[in-house]
């Protein structure tokens, strides 16, 4: 099942979102749901937030007073503390519960404000987030909640501010504006990449490669890659020795196709071929056949290596696992690494992708690259001899 984390500030029509997404068929997990029906009366959740805050934030019917408790822990932060202590492992469970009674072609939104601030987002497969303005919100909810204006404010400052949540965002969805649009959107998105995704994820199949070509250096491309590492690093725990981003991607002010390339350190490739179906299951299943990377230092035999890519039609990802200290390993450290230092050579490198994509044959483009690589390597190591990079 594919399984997508969706979360926004108060106030942001995320519960809009979610409703569209189960209007087209996602089963729908709701930790706020959740989180009042594991301190329903007679539960041990609400026991437990009793002893720890004693029968003032206990209502007349029985059941939890939530204005009373809310007035306890908004401005303790020890007392908030105390609480999502209580709460937060109880919904986690039952959350995890719900997911895995889904079915197995299914596509789960896991609902969850505080996504962000719990360190959730590494545990999905792509996270939703729905953003809108701080006036906006503060509209929203004084004409929707009836709050005042002050309230609404404290509410909103007081979660993961905007900035954070949108870096945790493989999709940021802006909600400003008419609700058609929101609408509009979300189609499209569970259109376009959800439903692929989750079959793709389902056959264990790497999106099929859209026609690729070279685009200006990305500025997010680092905050797109710490994502996808965070979550490679999860499926392959401590067996992933390091995750480094790699390749043209990786070089600030570097042209390259939108292709992530990253590279994960195993110990050897028995490790890797260890790691094919928790990769695989992450969304990064392995790429059929045998993969090198063509020997840079004199040698005839290719330096051998394992090779996944994303199942998520959205993100394509190169994934290479190649055993620590091994030439290919070193060459793409090294490599990334001289570029970064030496805006000429990247530079050279950038006219020479130019020249190459504008032939139109993506045949010749890889096998004309192959004598600057052979440069490249020898540069590189003499420029590591200089200055004592070590990877």
């Amino acid at each position: 099942m594919l399984r997508v984390g969706l979360t926004g500030g108060i106030g942001s029509g995320k519960s809009v979102v979610a409703a569209r997404l189960a209007g087209h068929g996602a089963v729908l997990v709701d930790s706020d749901v959740i989180a009042r029906e594991v301190v329903a009366p007679g539960t041990e959740g609400l026991r437990a937030v009793l002893d720890a805050f004693g029968d003032r934030v206990l209502g007349p019917d029985g059941g939890l007073d939530r204005p009373a408790l809310a007035a306890v822990v908004f401005d303790d932060p020890a007392a908030r503390a105390r609480l999502n202590g209580i709460i937060h492992p109880r919904v986690r469970e039952r959350a995890a519960a719900l997911i895995t009674a889904a079915p197995a072609e299914a596509i789960v939104v896991n609902d969850v404000p505080l996504l962000v601030e719990v360190g959730l987002a590494p545990t999905y497969h792509l996270v939703l987030v729905v953003a809108a303005s701080r006036d906006t919100r503060v509209a929203r909810l004084v004409r929707d909640r009836g709050m005042p204006p002050a309230d609404a404010a404290a509410r909103i400052a007081a979660q993961a501010d905007d900035a954070r949540r949108a870096a945790a965002a493989d999709v940021l969805l802006r909600n400003d504006g008419e609700l058609a649009e929101l609408y509009a959107a979300v189609d499209g998105l569970w259109r376009d990449r959800l439903v692929p995704y989750e079959s793709n994820l389902r056959h264990r199949r790497v999106a099929p490669a859209a026609p690729s070509r070279q685009v200006p250096a990305d500025p997010s491309w680092p905050e797109q890659y710490a994502r996808i590492a965070a979550r490679i690093g999860h499926a392959a725990g401590p067996a992933a020795l390091r995750i480094d981003h790699v390749g043209s991607t990786a070089v600030p002010g570097l042209a390259a196709k939108d292709v992530l390339d990253i590279q994960l350190t195993v110990a050897d490739l028995a490790d890797a071929d260890r790691l094919a179906e928790p990769l695989a299951a992450a969304g990064f299943p392995r790429r059929p056949g045998d993969w090198w990377d063509n020997p840079r230092d004199g040698g005839v035999d290719a330096w051998p290596k394992r090779l996944h890519g994303s199942a998520d039609p959205g993100r394509p990802v190169n994934l290479h696992l190649r055993a620590t200290g091994t030439p290919g390993w070193r060459f793409a450290l090294l490599m990334r690494d001289h570029l970064r230092a030496d805006p000429e050579r990247r530079d050279r490198y950038a006219q020479l992708k130019r020249r190459l994509a504008a032939s139109g044959d993506p045949q010749r483009y890889a096998e004309t690259k192959e004598p600057w690589f052979d440069e490249e390597h020898v540069a590189a190591e003499r420029w590591a001899a200089a200055t004592g990079w070590r990877p």
